[in-house]
């Protein structure tokens, strides 16, 4: 079943590239009594994520931070190291995005948000998506139908939202 507005955030752990190599970070301790922005998307390095949903997060993240926004969380069913070589391409993490890992899709596949293209290799990969979450509480989640498209999930579009 699909997460929807209302819903409590799946507990789980994404993955992240740390000084000491790749490290833990729980659902909770991103979003416990705080207010953030997650978005999932298919895949690192590939267009529409590169080239239009992760820079809409990029361009309104100082939006975001002046409506109360603690973090902004890119989430991808990639490797850590994958999701850090493309922070590094990106400057992500400079204009203030966190790219996180869910390497094996389980907190996506929780969530209720994967999809599958075997024939391209994508197995349990990320819906493309935005949600506000308070505490931990879905309050808006902007699902595309389509994973080539990002209008619907788009940086603008939720802060449009709030």
């Amino acid at each position: 079943m699909t997460i929807s507005v209302g819903d409590t955030l799946p507990a789980g752990t994404l993955m992240k590239v740390g000084e000491n190599g790749p490290e833990p970070v729980s659902i909770e301790s991103l979003s416990k009594g705080k207010k953030i922005v997650l978005f999932g998307l298919p895949g690192a390095f590939t267009s529409t994520c590169s080239s239009a949903h992760l820079p809409s997060f990029m361009r309104t993240a100082e939006a975001f931070k002046d409506k109360g926004v603690e973090d902004i969380i890119c989430l991808s069913v990639n490797d850590p190291f994958v999701m850090d070589a493309w922070d590094k391409d990106t400057k992500a993490s400079e204009a203030g995005v966190s790219l996180l890992a869910d390497p094996n899709g389980d907190v996506t596949v929780a969530m209720g948000l994967e999809f599958n293209v075997p024939e391209i290799g994508f197995n349990n990969r990320s819906q493309r998506y935005s949600a506000l979450i308070e505490d931990g509480v879905v309050k808006v989640l902007n699902l595309e139908e389509s994973p080539g498209a990002c209008e619907i999930s788009a940086g603008e579009t939720l802060l449009n939202a709030m």
